[in-house]
């Protein structure tokens, strides 16, 4: 598949299998990872403390978290070989990594390498974690609403100033970051490319920039 040919497939309702409800169900999972944030920063360790004490194991909420991301390489992995999609992926998704195999792994790389600054650490990881969950559907339904690209950019821009400036009155994230990252998500959102999903790169592209922020903040 080209890359020309993954634009063409970007249609959310045409390629999704089960239509109009796969889609749906996208949009719904998208935003359920909303959730992450909470599970990770706030009850993470809780989450991990449990797992150690029923199995026996001795592990930290890294190493929790990493071991997930493990999991669900591996079946990613299994599930390309078998070249069977599920419902609510695009149908091109047989034949490569899927959007939420990448989201999957973008996030476990947020968790486990952005700095950990504000309430619980997550000043900058809830705010990059919910523009993918919350803004990269947003930018989808205005796209296929027929919005001009530029109206996207901008709306979308503010959209996730709006989640940063969130972080900032909730979570203790530095203001000054919000004119920084809420255009880059964006930016890094718009990419079509064949090998990486925007999932990944809305998250991995902004991240760079979070760990070289970090020792500033």
């Amino acid at each position: 598949m080209t890359g020309d040919e993954q634009i063409e497939l970007s249609d959310p309702l045409e390629h999704s299998i089960g239509g109009k409800g796969g889609h749906l169900l996208r949009r719904a999972f998208h935003i359920s990872m909303s959730l992450l944030p909470w599970l990770y920063y706030w009850e993470g360790q809780n989450m991990t403390n449990w797992i150690n004490e029923l199995g026996g194991f001795d592990l930290s909420r890294e190493m929790a978290t990493s071991a997930i991301v493990f999991a669900l390489i591996i079946a990613e992995t299994i599930r390309l070989k078998m070249g069977v999609t599920v419902y609510g992926q695009r149908d091109y998704e047989a034949n490569q990594i899927s959007a939420l195999a990448w989201g999957a792994f973008a996030v476990g790389m947020v968790c486990l390498t952005v700095p950990e600054i504000g309430l619980h650490g997550a000043a900058l990881g809830a705010p990059l974690i919910l523009s993918l969950s919350l803004g990269d559907p947003a930018l989808g339904e205005m796209r296929r609403n027929g919005m001009d690209e530029t109206k996207v950019m901008l709306y979308g821009t503010l959209f996730l100033a709006t989640i940063w400036c969130a972080g900032a009155m909730w979570l203790d994230t530095p203001w000054w970051l919000i004119p920084l990252f809420a255009p880059l998500g964006v930016l890094a959102e718009k990419p079509r490319l064949r090998w990486i999903d925007d999932n990944a790169t809305m998250l991995l592209i902004p991240l760079g920039l979070a760990i070289l922020i970090g020792p500033w903040l």
